[in-house]
């Protein structure tokens, strides 16, 4: 099971800014507490009767702006979604759907209803994610908001800044330092095999160890797979979907990930799964070398 990452986060974004900015919340209800950890009397006073007048990212959060200014912080982990109904189609399976059914299912967590009498529905089977409520100039404050590593699809994304945020793990393994939140934000086990897979790296390989050119390349695939994972809706292993709960695609357009025991695009040689930084990773064995 993956957790979903910068593009599946930034699609989920990007659909909910285009379904719900403007919308004004009437209510919200819960049945698992670590998933709505806020004062009732938070909720009544700066939640409900407010305007959704912003959505961002930083990461893998996303920030939903209000007119009080409060902001819900929604930390999806590992099976948490965001997924609209519109008046049409409240309580009943989306016609586009393969993934989400009848909302509300045994997975919601949190109901948000708007004063349309459309829904906004936070599920999440595991229930690790969570939507918390905190003042909007509170949100850059938070540890992980401070400790957070650049946005590798932001401009100022060069590759001098890569290349001195990944000094800071020097002894590290490459796609250990890849993972680590606090180098880049963002980036986790999918799109770490994809561009190391892309720049010819072995994931084992010390950071220390990779040449200036070869971090170059590093640099150039990871804003190419990510740009391209946002053009295919992100990657749907089990449980992401995007605001309207439909599939994203790219995992049909992987090159590594998930492709053990098959040939490899490049060379013809099998890929392998093995573990590298505790996680499972797809590489070429000839392409890759250690």
């Amino acid at each position: 099971m993956l957790m979903p990452e910068l593009p599946e986060v930034e699609t989920v974004r990007l659909g909910l800014s285009r379904l719900i900015i403007g919308k004004t919340v009437s209510s919200v209800e819960h049945d698992w507490p670590k998933s709505f950890p806020n004062a009732k009397e938070d909720v009544d006073q700066f939640l409900i009767g407010s305007k959704i007048v912003d959505i961002r990212r930083r990461a893998k959060v996303l920030i939903l702006e209000l007119s009080s200014n409060y902001s819900l912080v929604v930390h999806l982990k590992m099976t948490g979604q965001l997924v609209y109904r519109g008046t049409e189609n409240f309580g009943a399976g989306h016609p586009n759907d393969s993934l989400i059914g009848k909302l509300p299912d045994k997975s919601t967590r949190v109901i948000f209803e708007f004063s349309d009498k459309t829904h906004l529905f936070f599920n999440d089977q595991r229930k690790f994610g969570w939507v918390r409520m905190i003042p909007t100039p509170e949100v850059a404050n938070i540890d992980f908001m401070k400790k957070v590593g650049p946005e590798p699809l932001e401009k100022d994304f060069t590759f001098r800044v890569f290349e001195s945020r990944l000094k800071r793990r020097k002894n590290s393994t490459i796609k250990a330092a890849l993972l680590d939140q606090t180098v880049l934000a963002g980036i986790g086990n999918i799109y770490a095999d994809e561009s190391l897979w892309g720049a010819k790296i072995h994931p084992a390989t010390k950071v220390a160890d990779v040449s200036v050119s070869k971090l170059r390349k590093l640099h150039q695939e990871i804003i190419y797979v990510l740009n391209l994972s946002l053009e295919k809706g992100g990657s749907t292993d089990r449980n992401y979907v995007n605001a309207e709960g439909k599939k994203g695609s790219y995992i049909d357009f992987a090159r590594v990930f998930r492709k053990e025991n098959l040939p490899c695009y490049r060379c013809g040689t099998v890929i392998i799964k093995t573990r590298v930084a505790g996680r499972g990773t797809h590489l070429c064995p000839k392409c890759q070398k250690l």
